[in-house]
């Protein structure tokens, strides 16, 4: 099965507050120098204004590898998802990611069904599949709920357990109601902490492994076919400090995770157990 990294896997090195902002091409040459094979370039500017020029040297970085470059954004806006199906094929990738709602745009069931139905046949005829991103803003029996009443193979969900939890739904019983749907998985560990003086609790991601997340039960329960269902690594990295000297120890840090995690996922494919690596 084809594992890779997101866009979010590089979050504050791409930022516009780092020194130096990683591109989109740096962020692919070093999923590729990792190990990836997949990598989905999600809510990020540049894929909102792709250029020629950029998708065409983003694409022959990609198929020198033989990596797979698939493409994210949120909403489901006729336009605006046509327009991404159009990047995605200027990308040659075969997956666009989206959310339901976005800041200023949350559709009802209706009308969410009646523009997926209006852009569906756009995305079949290109060989693109539209996958609906699990996340707290909406149930995971109303996602569900759209996905089935529209039953294309061209539609389908990007399972996240890790965000559900804040929308007070359990990971496991989300990857049991969604399994059947997936089209992408979206591979972030998580702790659900007490905070210090136990006021209240914090959502974080950690390094693959190290967290709450049953990676080895949702692979065994979703059953992704390993040509079609890719995995993507991604981070909620929470800042490691204040000033230049914190936002660099958290590059610093979202660096080593993501050099670490995709490791471990790795491992995964081929062994099946967690074992985690040995930092250089």
């Amino acid at each position: 099965m084809a594992i890779g990294t997101s866009t979010y896997a590089y979050s504050h090195r791409w930022a516009p507050t780092s020194p130096r902002p990683m591109s989109l091409l740096e962020m692919l040459t070093d999923t590729q120098q990792l190990g990836g094979e997949v990598f989905q370039i999600c809510d990020h500017p540049d894929l909102e204004d792709l250029t020629d020029e950029r998708a065409r040297a983003l694409r022959r970085a990609a198929a020198g590898h033989g990596t797979v470059l698939e493409t994210g954004t949120r909403g489901i806006g006729v336009e605006h998802l046509l327009r991404h199906l159009q990047h995605a094929r200027a990308l040659g990738a075969r997956t666009v990611r989206s959310m339901v709602f976005t800041a200023d745009d949350r559709p009802t069931p209706a009308d969410a069904e009646v523009r997926l139905r209006a852009v569906l046949p756009a995305y079949e005829g290109a060989g693109v599949v539209l996958g609906l991103e699990t996340y707290e803003q909406i149930s995971t029996g109303d996602l569900l709920a759209l996905v089935d009443r529209i039953d294309s193979p061209h539609l389908g969900i990007v399972l996240d357990p890790a965000n559900c939890v804040a929308g007070l739904e359990h990971p496991r019983e989300v990857v049991r109601r969604l399994a059947h749907r997936v089209v992408n998985i979206h591979v972030k560990d998580f702790r659900f902490t007490r905070r210090e003086g136990w006021a209240g609790f914090t959502l974080a991601s950690c390094p693959l492994g190290e967290g709450q997340l049953d990676y080895a039960d949702l692979l065994e329960v979703v059953r992704p076919d390993p040509g079609r269902v890719h995995q993507v690594l991604e981070h909620w990295l929470p800042p490691q400090g204040s000033g230049e000297e914190g936002a660099a120890s958290t590059r610093a840090v979202e660096a080593q995770w993501t050099r670490r995690s995709l490791a471990v996922l790795a491992r995964l494919q081929s062994h099946g157990t967690i074992q985690q690596p040995v930092d250089q």
